[in-house]
């Protein structure tokens, strides 16, 4: 990084070049960490050279770096660094392309039809009651009610999602604990000093939820990754607030929530809604990632939202320790897919033993109120 805050185009290619000779003679195991290092490294030598207006060499490794693949369109269009290119025939159709499958709100608003006909039978939602004694065990250890304060409904959910964004840091580069409930993934973290990934957040905040009886899902959001090499999804929870009649967008790892001009709170279906059809949204002033580094709304709900909202995976059977792997546990999923997708089948998917995932088109029975 060094070579290329210094523009020094000739140092970074030397560098690139012993780098990708090692990365060569890795075993395609091997290689599949460092891939996305190939294409990021491709596409900053080609600023690089840019910056030193050779146009020549920055057009050679911007090819390199997308066919690599490299596909931030959004990003493409934006970054300064390659404005000594942008005007160029070849600079326009290398990343035109790109737009199908890299400008995620493009992609998210190709993808508004659902089929509220498809009558596919599913399993029903169900959400663990109050009393079960895990959820009675996690609400007691924490003093949730506390936590949760005395105002209202709404309040109180989202004091709950400030506390487990303040108890556990968001560490998206490891997996989560083996034993997957709020009880032991707490005390994890604090004896290991360690964090969890958006889907243990979202796990630990569902249970806390669930605890204080409210009606409450993690919700898989993922993209159309046509080419198969996007892993990055987020996981944020949608809880039912009766008081409102609906459900709400919760983020545990970005401490977010979603309104509309008003300030009324939005759902998960709403945002996806107003981001296809370009009505207002406002992110909450406070939302962050780990207390100290705030979110806007361009990056959060227009870049990072807008490519991960393309389609939305939960569980049936909302409740403590849904994932922790036990022999003859199975786990079951459905998925809502817009009509655009390009893999539609099959109806019903079981991978191995332990999980079984159900495919709809109808969003009314994917958001079907508890």
């Amino acid at each position: 990084m060094d070579a290329y805050n210094r523009h020094d185009a000739k140092t970074f290619n030397k560098l690139l070049t012993a780098f990708i000779s090692k990365y060569n003679d890795l075993s395609e195991a091997e290689k599949k960490p460092f891939s996305g290092n190939i294409t990021s490294a491709y596409y900053n030598l080609s600023c690089t050279y840019a910056l030193v207006d050779d146009k020549k060499m920055a057009l050679a490794y911007l090819k390199k770096s997308i066919d690599a693949g490299y596909f931030n369109y959004a990003h493409i269009l934006v970054d300064s660094d390659l404005d000594k290119i942008r005007d160029l025939k070849e600079f326009r159709s290398m990343v035109e392309p790109l737009r199908k499958i890299g400008d995620f709100l493009y992609i998210l608003k190709k993808a508004d039809k659902y089929n509220f006909n498809d009558k596919r039978v599913l399993p029903p939602f169900t959400y663990q009651p109050i009393d079960n004694p895990n959820l009675a065990a996690l609400r007691k250890a924490f003093f949730l009610d506390s936590i949760a304060g005395n105002g209202n409904e709404v309040s109180r959910i989202i004091n709950l999602m400030h506390w487990v964004h303040d108890l556990i840091p968001h560490d998206g580069s490891h997996g989560n604990p083996v034993v997957k409930n709020a009880l032991s993934m707490i005390a994890e973290c604090k004896r290991d000093h360690r964090g969890l990934n958006c889907r243990g957040l979202a796990t630990v905040l569902n249970e806390c939820l669930l605890s204080m009886g409210y009606k409450s899902r993690f919700i898989t959001c993922l993209p159309k990754d046509s080419l198969k090499v996007d892993n990055d999804c987020h996981v944020i929870n949608m809880v039912y607030a009766a008081s409102l009649k609906k459900w709400l967008w919760i983020d545990p790892t970005f401490n977010a929530y979603i309104m509309n001009e008003k300030g009324e709170l939005l759902s998960i279906e709403e945002v996806r809604e107003r981001l296809i059809n370009d009505q207002p949204l406002i992110l909450n002033p406070d939302a962050n990632w780990n207390r100290h580094q705030s979110q806007t709304k361009e990056e959060y709900l227009y870049h990072y939202m807008a490519k991960n909202l393309y389609l939305l995976e939960c569980p049936i059977n909302s409740e403590y320790n849904l994932e922790t792997k036990e022999s003859g546990k199975v786990a079951t999923y459905i998925r809502l897919l817009p009509l655009d997708y390009f893999d539609q089948s099959p109806d019903k998917l079981e991978m191995g033993t332990t999980i079984l995932k159900y495919n709809t088109n109808n969003p009314a029975v994917f958001w079907q109120k508890p």
